[in-house]
């Protein structure tokens, strides 16, 4: 049965901070660490901030979920402005963001949305036993 980690948190990039932490706890609570953990907490940062960025609606909650079965875990970031689906960016070098969804892309698996009655749901799909091995260094 995959376990599961899900929390609130104000529409406020104060609370961004909040997210990365509960985040880091769950994923040391199921005993991932290293660079799957740095992998996995850097995305769910990156759609957390996305969230709180992006979505016009005002005193929204974003809706934070992790689940882990063993084999995949699965970060999902939901906010209620449900019409604004994320898209990547091509963003200019001088640009300070834009670069979120890139990142998320380059880290994960796999990524996406889906629309659900009130909210937009943004996810991202890890391999932590694969991503590890693939930055164990090698012995010559």
């Amino acid at each position: 049965m995959p376990s599961t980690e899900t929390f609130r948190i104000p529409k406020d990039r104060r609370h961004v901070s909040s997210a990365r932490q509960q985040v880091r706890k769950a994923l040391a609570d199921w005993g991932i660490a290293g660079t799957p953990a740095d992998s996995i907490t850097l995305s769910a940062n990156e759609l957390v901030t996305n969230a709180v960025t992006h979505c016009k609606v005002s005193e929204a909650l974003v809706r934070v979920t992790l689940t882990y079965d063993g084999a995949e875990l699965l970060p999902e970031v939901a906010d209620p402005d449900r019409d604004r689906v994320p898209l990547p960016h091509d963003s200019a070098p001088d640009e300070e963001g834009g670069r979120g969804l890139t990142l998320v892309a380059a880290l994960a698996d796999a990524w996406g949305h889906r629309q659900e009655p009130y909210t937009k749901c943004v996810w991202a799909r890890f391999t932590p036993t694969r991503a590890e091995e693939a930055h164990v260094p090698r012995a010559l």
